[in-house]
């Protein structure tokens, strides 16, 4: 790997290193000087950020070919990227997560959040999936997953490299077994419960631990409840809440395997008495439960993202506002709708409009009782 002192350097245009010094973590396209040194860099190739001056900014991973042109790694002119860099970041990345959970099931690294920019890895016991989504992982990824195999000694890891984003940086999209077998299930363990998933076949990297803490919130307030949970997956509200001593839950969800997976979850944890699973689109689902008058105690609404690039951003604004319509109509009075947003996107401000106006067009009042982001 290369140090600093043997990095090429690309330079910020006039006035625009302001932002970067400011802390913010990426480098735009057109804030760089696209000279020939610049075009001669090599796709996530690793580079010194130097102002219109040449005074040293940071040390990024550079990609001519993005909008985000650098991803910044250290803003210490002293200290290379090497393998020690990588690992002082993934020991800092894991201490916090044992700070915040007593079992290994956890996003390890997430992204820029833990200074290695473009990298996801979510942690299931001994087996690690990851994300490489920025050219710069990519050329890393070797030293990477040598750093991995020294602090943890994964038995299987499983790359998702199948993320929209890897386009925007040019890289070709593929999921790669490096270590393990192919029909051996990933395991996560949630307050009890046992959850075994499809390695290759789950939706991004398997699990959504970042909807963890608002399972957390919600399944309490199930108990002795009728619950419906919409777009359920692999059932993971469904069977918090039937732990947690709901009446009856209902899932839903368009996908034959997720219903197929959220059913055989309920049966593995004895919880399929409570918990049934129905696929079908959860609009249509919806109109029909609240043309019958079916009303439910606790709705939970955690959709996929409706918002996936700027150019579609009214549209799933009108589609949040739609599920809020419908979901509501379906709360019974006194009743509770947890509902959640992971476009990107779309900001918070701009989430509660659309679901205030879905509840003012289905005639129901509604007070905030909790709000959040994604959990540790």
């Amino acid at each position: 790997m290369n140090t600093s002192r043997e990095l090429r350097s690309i330079r910020m245009k006039t006035g625009e290193s302001r932002r970067i010094k400011h802390g913010h973590p990426w480098i735009y396209s057109n804030e760089v000087e696209m000279d020939d040194n610049a075009r001669d860099a090599e796709p996530g190739e690793l580079a010194t950020i130097v102002d219109e001056h040449g005074k040293f900014v940071a040390t990024a991973t550079f990609n001519r070919n993005s909008l985000i042109a650098a991803r910044v790694l250290t803003r210490d002119a002293n200290k290379p990227i090497d393998r020690k860099f990588l690992r002082t970041r993934i020991d800092s990345a894991l201490d916090l997560r044992t700070r915040f959970y007593d079992e290994p099931y956890y996003r390890l690294v997430h992204s820029e959040a833990d200074g290695l920019p473009g990298l996801v890895v979510d942690r299931f016991g001994d087996a690690l999936v990851m994300q490489f989504n920025s050219a710069g992982m990519e050329r890393l990824r070797d030293e990477l997953i040598a750093v991995f195999d020294d602090a943890l000694a994964p038995a299987t890891i499983l790359l998702r490299n199948d993320s929209p984003v890897r386009d925007l940086e040019g890289l070709e999209s593929h999921v790669e077994l490096l270590r393990g077998t192919a029909d051996a299930p990933l395991i996560v363990a949630e307050q009890g419960l046992r959850f075994s998933l499809p390695a290759l076949g789950g939706q991004k990297t398997g699990w959504y631990f970042d909807q963890r803490s608002a399972r957390d919130l919600i399944a309490p307030l199930c108990t002795g409840r009728r619950v419906l949970d919409l777009f359920c997956y692999a059932g993971a509200f469904s069977l918090r809440a039937g732990r947690s001593g709901a009446a009856s839950v209902v899932g839903i969800d368009s996908s034959r395997a997720a219903i197929a997976l959220a059913t055989q979850m309920a049966s593995d944890n004895e919880l399929d008495e409570q918990c049934s699973f129905v696929k079908s689109e959860v609009f249509t689902e919806l109109e029909r439960r609240a043309k019958a008058r079916e009303t439910y105690d606790v709705v939970i609404c955690d959709p996929p993202a409706f918002v996936k690039s700027r150019k579609v951003r009214a549209s799933g604004l009108r589609g949040y506002r739609k599920l809020a319509r419908l979901a509501a109509r379906t709360v019974a009075p006194g009743g509770l709708l947890f509902t959640a947003s992971c476009s990107h996107l779309v900001d918070a401000a701009s989430f509660a409009v659309e679901v205030r106006q879905g509840l003012a067009a289905a005639e129901r009042n509604a007070r905030i009782v909790a709000s959040g982001g994604a959990g540790a």
